[in-house]
């Protein structure tokens, strides 16, 4: 039962790359250096403190609003990934009015070393941003594939799809893979959603993501909106499937002779295998 099942899931993996993937940039070289992606959790903050001139050395991979963070321009990541579609809005969007968004484009259009900007396939992006001669602009796809791994794992390759993509530390695991990266080591990875999750007196569901840097109310609030409507069960739904797609990831990673490492203390990703910074 659990092959037929995994048919099915494969033959509708395809039926989505036919549909929603485009064409995404080309597959990186083969890199000895490793990467250090950087996600949002507040462990981040620590991890600066105490290792900011190993994150200099090395290369490393920012994510969502990181380049709001004054630490930005200090670190000069290598890589920036960006995958919610509140990125992109169109001007013609009531969302495209965020101030965050705004400030988030504008100092990733003032970058002045060489990076690599990894955004969905059909995304748009501003001119000022795409213009920028430091800054290289490559596409990838958020299609989910599962099933076979015979199946999904040479989508994943060719950059057609992904595992579930619930979050951005998803794609760029995966986008880091493709370029040519075979140790990758994870901080900021927290992932401790369930500790700050819970329902209300008026049954509304309540969840507190913390990050590294500081939200501001604009951002709670836009959060507090995409949460309104969902039950409980929506929620650790969402989160079961990110964690399970880890695992999946973990999977695909052995099999191209691939390590990942999480250095993300205290971490809920019981996916990869821990180790120090």
């Amino acid at each position: 039962m659990k092959t037929v099942r995994q048919l099915i899931s494969s033959v509708a993996s395809l039926g989505k790359v036919m549909l929603l993937s485009g064409r995404p940039s080309a597959k990186g070289e083969p890199k000895a250096e490793p990467l250090i992606i950087m996600g949002n959790g507040p462990s981040l903050r620590d991890t600066m403190a105490r290792h900011g001139e190993m994150l200099r050395r090395h290369h490393t991979l920012a994510v969502n609003f990181a380049a709001n963070a004054p630490e930005f321009r200090e670190l000069r990541p290598r890589l920036y990934v960006l995958a919610d579609p509140h990125f992109f809005k169109t001007d013609a969007d009531d969302a495209s009015a965020d101030p965050n968004v705004t400030r988030l484009w504008k100092n990733l259009a003032a970058t002045d070393w060489d990076m690599t900007l990894f955004v969905p396939c059909k995304a748009r992006i501003p001119a000022a941003a795409a213009g920028n001669r430091n800054i290289n602009v490559k596409r990838y796809n958020l299609t989910p594939a599962e099933g076979l791994p015979q199946v999904s794992h040479r989508l994943y390759g060719s950059g057609l799809a992904m595992p579930r993509p619930r979050n951005v530390l998803i794609a760029s695991i995966m986008v880091a893979l493709r370029e040519g990266y075979r140790r990758i080591d994870l901080v900021g990875a927290d992932h401790t959603w369930s500790r700050d999750l819970w329902v209300d007196d008026r049954n509304r569901v309540i969840s507190v993501q913390k990050h590294f840097y500081e939200d501001n109310a604009k951002e709670f609030e836009r959060v507090a909106q995409e949460y309104a409507g969902y039950h409980l069960h929506d929620i650790l739904n969402s989160l079961t499937i990110a964690f399970r797609s880890y695992h999946q990831i973990a999977a695909y990673a052995a099999e191209i002779g691939a390590e990942i490492r999480n250095c993300t203390p205290g971490s809920f990703i019981d996916a990869f295998p821990r180790h120090e910074l």
